[in-house]
């Protein structure tokens, strides 16, 4: 388990993160969300160990991490900009892991480069960026982490190895109960693989939600009623996020419960009523709305 208590990082005069407070347990994939400058490569840097913190303590099963030789042994990091040296090839790279990861698996790391199709002896710096980002992904795996926090990895990747990077990570979560926090701009690349959503903003936490529970919170209709372009229609009783009109037909993203609203839907004798579905980008914004944040203005800036 990852403890996160009143974390604060500080560059200069800039607040990266500003009394943060988190709590991730095993076996679960967490997503990181916000905006350019919001504080989630400075988490997963300042977690990893990458960073101190000015204040506040991290800890991995109630020991701190910072330098903690057990949970770099266990935890690893592929940053949004990996680096590497010159002349540095997956191989010598391979070499160097097999020496300083006591769970190492030259099982895995011959599987998955047949997988991905990469030269072991060849530059990382001569490859592509997606292979690159392969690259980090297959000495990351071969180590067999029991963490492992991920930044912006999708980014470069072809729809086809993002769907194997997932079932990586997700047979990871399932066979050895690893933890992953992957930060990402993108919420469609997170909807099919996250437990959690995590928002920061401006280095503080936002909003903290299970996806099931987002979804589940909110719900979202189209429905008709004959005489609706003559009389326009009320909804009273619901609690109505958005409503689009056109002629008869609404369109409407009510938050509640998914039974109850329709319930109170059909009560009003409706000649045409749909359940669609709603999607993670559209119940985070909802969500969002909900507690009173301008969701466009914080992804934006």
């Amino acid at each position: 388990m990852i403890k996160i208590k009143n974390l604060v990082k500080t560059f200069d005069k800039t607040i990266a993160l500003n009394n943060f407070n988190l709590t991730i347990n095993e076996g679960s994939i967490i997503g990181l969300v916000g905006s350019n400058g919001s504080g989630k490569s400075t988490l997963l840097r300042t977690v990893t160990g990458v960073y101190i913190q000015d204040s506040g303590n991290i800890f991995i099963n109630d020991k701190l991490s910072f330098e903690n030789n057990e949970f770099k042994g266990k935890s690893y990091f592929i940053p949004d900009f990996p680096f590497y040296y010159g002349k540095s090839t997956i191989e010598i790279h391979a070499s160097y892991l097999r020496k300083i990861y006591p769970n190492w698996s030259d099982e895995i790391y011959n599987k998955l480069l047949n997988i991905f199709s990469l030269d072991p002896k060849k530059k990382i710096l001569y490859m592509s960026k997606g292979m690159q980002r392969q690259a980090s992904l297959l000495l990351a795996f071969s180590t067999q982490p029991k963490y492992l926090f991920l930044d912006e990895i999708f980014d470069g990747l072809d729809p086809v190895i993002r769907q194997v990077v997932k079932k990586l990570i997700i047979n990871n979560v399932i066979q050895n109960n690893m933890t992953a926090v992957i930060a990402s701009h993108n919420l469609r690349e997170l909807e099919d693989l996250c437990d959690r959503i995590i928002l920061i903003h401006k280095g503080e936490l936002v909003l903290d939600k299970d996806i099931d529970d987002m979804k589940e919170s909110f719900c979202k209709v189209q429905i008709a009623f004959s005489d609706a372009e003559k009389k326009p229609v009320t909804f009273e009783n619901l609690n109505i996020f958005r409503k689009v009109q056109n002629g008869s037909l609404y369109t409407l993203t009510v938050h509640g419960e998914r039974n109850e609203t329709i319930s109170v839907l059909k009560a009003m004798n409706p000649v045409f009523i749909e359940v669609l579905p709603l999607t993670l980008e559209e119940s985070f914004i909802s969500e969002m709305e909900n507690i009173n944040y301008d969701i466009k203005n914080i992804l934006s800036e």
